[in-house]
């Protein structure tokens, strides 16, 4: 027996080596579910950090925009704001890949998860006539709704720095 599977690799053959990994359709089901809540907390804990990050750079550049200092403070803001708001676009672009691959990662078991449900229809009828997951849990469109802040966070944020660090250059110029 190959331990390759292959396009030509019986479906009976496939199901037995499942069956070795998982046992039964719950383990497995068990097992999707739990990759998609651990990534899901990981795809929460980097949008957390990235907004905690954000919220202390729009502090800081509205704290450095009020300077009012007679000597350098016209300086101070000229400069300062500006680079802030470059290290917000910064921080928006490296945010991004993270953020993204833990979105893809839950599509990939969501994908998983919801075509287990459809090949096996006594999985969500388990213990009576209703179904275990409705049509929007285990739908790629719901699950990307509910993931829809995660991924448009950063991208919203360089936009928003992009603009403010022109205003904050403009007034100075001006």
């Amino acid at each position: 027996m190959s331990l390759i599977i292959t396009p030509s690799t019986p479906e009976d053959e496939i199901e037995a080596r499942n069956t070795h990994v998982f046992g039964t359709l719950k383990e497995r089901l068990d097992f999707y579910r739990s990759e998609i809540q651990y990534e899901t907390s990981i795809l929460a804990n980097r949008t957390d950090a990235y907004l905690a990050a954000q919220s202390f750079l729009v502090i800081a550049f509205v704290s450095a925009m009020g300077n009012l200092n007679p000597e350098w403070g016209k300086m101070f803001t000229m400069i300062v704001p500006a680079f802030l708001a470059l290290l917000g676009v910064l921080s928006s672009l490296n945010a991004w890949p993270g953020i993204r691959a833990a979105y893809k990662i839950i599509d990939h078991w969501q994908i998983k998860q919801s075509h287990l449900l459809r090949s096996q229809p006594m999985m969500t009828l388990m213990y009576d006539e209703t179904p275990l997951f409705s049509e929007t849990e285990t739908s790629r469109a719901g699950h990307k709704k509910s993931l829809l802040f995660s991924l448009r966070t950063p991208w919203i944020f360089l936009v928003f720095w992009v603009l403010l660090g022109s205003y904050a250059v403009y007034i100075q110029v001006t």
